[in-house]
């Protein structure tokens, strides 16, 4: 059976539905990174994949991308109790509604500050300074100090870790070293705040000191390195939302009545809003681990240590779940909470025990949030390339969306 792996590479977001189309729909199967490898699709496959007793994470996540996007001894490379004990932390920090709607409302306050500046300026790229308002956002909640946040190099380092992950060349390399000088900063960074004194004057139960004092399920302190991985395994996963956010500026510029009804203010249109943009536009093409032990999946025989894909972009333009899966339409989750296994961009099943993202409530809030702010800013959209290109992974507008002539 042929590798795919350099199709993968070519074709990007493309990569996937065009197998499923050329099977016939059946079962994909095909190799990747020398490794038998099957694609499971649709709602009633995601528990499946989400049982540890099917598919296992650990060991199944590409060395480059843990060592761009997760960093080593992550979270997303645990299973079991292991797992189980590392991701309450995360639950607890980022399921919370209250500290939620506080890092909407540093958002928010970000945003203020940052659109009179940009008011004084000839152009504006909103993707770089999403990263920036997001960055200083997160690190002010997380209890990080304000030079810390302030540091537009953080903010750079963020975006690199996301877009290097998933490719060769240049942006990988930038991906590994952002990672590395930014794990060394704020490994420093816990150890300081280990210490009795230094934790003086910084709230209880911040993100900071949360993670500085987590203790896996064997009772001792994270690793000050693997500490610093989860550290940005929250503030990183944050910044990532400006690709969305971008993504929502470019669906108000093609569909103008979007971004009049957006702007008038309802709530519920918000989120709807904040849905479509999750499903409509690309981010993470599929997810994978390793088949447990030997499986059976619809007829299919999985052997074990077989790769897992779950199909994720082609599930959330799957026209026997979505009425006009390629038509950007926020109507269709007004007043429509999605099924926790039908919109997956984020991943499925359980936060609290599986492998979801329980940064997903983060992401709706912050686009709730500032998804409003943009569709009431006065601005132009001068000529530039708008182009999403599928073969770039993670993709976004080429130009950045660029703003000209903004009006706080």
């Amino acid at each position: 059976m042929r590798d795919s792996s350099l199709a993968l590479l070519t074709k990007g977001y493309a990569w996937l539905p065009d197998r499923r189309r050329r099977s016939g729909f059946a079962p994909v199967r095909t190799r990747l990174l020398g490794k038998p490898a099957i694609v499971l699709h649709g709602p009633e496959a995601v528990p499946f994949f989400y049982d540890e007793a099917h598919v296992l994470r650990r060991s199944a996540l590409p060395e480059p991308v843990i060592d761009t996007l997760f960093g080593r001894g992550a979270v997303h490379t645990l299973d079991g109790e292991q797992h189980r004990a590392r991701k309450a932390l995360f639950v607890s920090l980022l399921k919370d509604r209250a500290r939620v709607a506080s890092l909407a409302r540093h958002a928010e306050e970000e945003w203020e500050g940052a659109q009179s500046e940009w008011a004084g300026r000839e152009e504006v790229v909103l993707f770089d300074e999403m990263s920036k308002v997001l960055t200083r956002a997160v690190c002010s909640w997380a209890g990080l100090p304000g030079d810390i946040g302030r540091d537009d190099a953080l903010a750079d380092d963020l975006v690199a870790m996301v877009d290097g992950f998933a490719t060769a060349g240049p942006r990988h390399w930038r991906a590994r070293r952002a990672r590395h000088r930014q794990e060394d900063r704020l490994g420093r960074l816990i150890s300081t705040y280990r210490s009795p004194e230094a934790l003086e004057g910084v709230p209880d139960g911040s993100v900071l000191t949360s993670v500085a004092s987590h203790r896996d399920e064997d009772g001792a302190l994270l690793h000050v390195r693997t500490a610093a991985v989860e550290l940005l395994n929250v503030v990183r996963p944050t910044v990532a939302v400006s690709w969305f956010l971008t993504f929502g500026a470019h669906a108000m510029h093609r569909w103008p009545s979007v971004r009049e009804r957006l702007a008038a203010g309802d709530a519920s249109y918000a989120l709807a809003f904040a849905q479509e943009v999750r499903r409509f536009y690309p981010f993470a093409p599929f997810l994978g681990g390793l088949a447990a032990a030997d499986l059976r999946w619809q007829g299919e025989e999985i052997p074990a240590g077989t790769m897992v894909l779950l199909d994720v972009y082609g599930q959330n333009h799957d026209p026997e779940l979505w009425e006009a899966p390629y038509v950007f339409s926020p109507e269709r989750f007004v007043g429509r909470e999605p099924g926790r296994d039908e919109l997956i961009p984020q991943g499925g099943g359980e936060a609290g025990s599986g492998h979801r993202c329980p940064g997903e409530d983060i992401t709706l809030a912050l686009l709730c949030a500032l998804g409003p702010k943009l569709a009431r800013l006065t601005y132009d959209v001068p000529e530039q390339d708008l182009r999403i290109p599928l073969r770039r992974v993670p993709t976004r507008p080429r130009s950045g969306f660029v703003m000209s002539g903004v009006q706080a």
